[in-house]
């Protein structure tokens, strides 16, 4: 893959063979600035869907561009739909045979939700690593970050994640290396998926689940994700209301094997629920952590060794505002 080519504004989603015809004529029009095939050119929108794409306008406004190695802020305001600010981030880490540098881009923030939603993210990176590492990689920190995240619940038509290794800087990450880049890029991965959470529609805090105790780390993250999911938990958040019992009833429908007597819940530095028996607690503490920008909750099943982290945030009347009204 030589480059990508990216539209907002029109998911080109469900507009049949024209759409499939446009996305062509858009990489024959990235391919002819860089010098590629298109073949060589990854495709990638986001808006609204069922709308045909002014494909003459793009091909057109491609055919006009000038290419930079300093674009990245342009690039991440361009992609933009109802985000409020531009989504960068960048790493440098130190292998064996050198330096090698990891950079990105996203957009995102409604229909934000675990399988990426409508979420546009595209990295580089100057590493000389082979593509099936590459991939694999990918999968691992996708999985750890933007597949942990949810604004509302709703997937979407278009997502994408795409990562680019030119292998520039001469420096290959071989398989003693493999640790230390991966880390790097789920970090990378991670700063942008929580710009992309903390610029949800409508959001106004953030807070995240730690689940532990599950009986594997599949129902942990089945649970997690459940609670960062529920209406009645965002609202909760959302009115600072001390309303334990939705979260650990999220979990209890969520699919993961849940033992109320064993179980604890733990809202900041708020024990509210111990091994099956509610505790006296400070609901007013509760409050004001509820009411603070990023919330921390922890669940403990007390079952097995499965562990999990998701991200939630909570459910705004601007959310429905925005989405009342999205295409008028």
């Amino acid at each position: 893959m030589r480059a990508i080519v990216v539209n907002s504004g029109n998911a080109n989603a469900c507009t049949g063979e024209q759409g499939e015809d446009d996305a062509v004529a858009m990489a024959k029009a990235a391919a002819a600035l860089v010098r590629a095939s298109p073949y060589e050119v990854a495709v990638a929108s986001t808006g609204v869907i069922g709308v045909p794409l002014p494909v003459d306008r793009i091909a057109s406004a491609v055919a006009g561009m000038k290419l930079s190695t300093d674009a990245g802020e342009a690039i991440a305001r361009a992609i933009m739909t109802t985000d409020t600010k531009p989504k960068l981030a960048q790493r440098e880490v130190g292998l064996t045979r050198g330096l090698v540098r990891l950079g990105g881009v996203a957009k995102g923030a409604g229909m934000i939700h675990p399988h990426m939603a409508t979420l546009l993210a595209f990295v580089t990176t100057d590493a000389d690593v082979d593509a099936a590492t590459l991939r694999a990689t990918l999968d691992s920190a996708a999985d750890r970050t933007f597949n942990a995240i949810s604004v509302d619940g709703d997937t979407s038509t278009n997502d994408t994640l795409l990562v680019l290794a030119n292998g520039a800087s001469g420096v290959t990450v071989g398989e003693p290396e493999l640790p230390t880049f991966t880390d790097a890029l789920t970090a990378l991965c991670a700063d942008l998926a929580q710009q992309v959470i903390a610029d949800g529609e409508g959001v106004t805090r953030v807070f995240e689940v730690h689940l532990r105790g599950a009986l594997t780390d599949a129902e942990a993250k089945l649970a997690a994700r459940t609670i960062t999911t529920s209406n009645l938990v965002k609202t909760a958040v959302h009115g600072a209301d001390p309303n334990w019992g939705r979260i650990l009833a999220a979990a209890g429908r969520s699919g993961a094997r849940v033992d109320q007597a064993r179980a604890s819940v733990r809202i900041g530095d708020q024990v509210v629920y111990d091994t099956g028996s509610p505790r006296a607690f400070d609901a007013d503490a509760v409050r004001r952590i509820f009411g603070g920008k990023s919330i921390g909750i922890e669940v403990d099943l007390g079952l097995g060794p499965g562990e999990a982290r998701a991200w939630g945030t909570d459910l705004s009347a601007e959310y429905v505002r925005i989405n009342a009204d999205y295409t008028t």
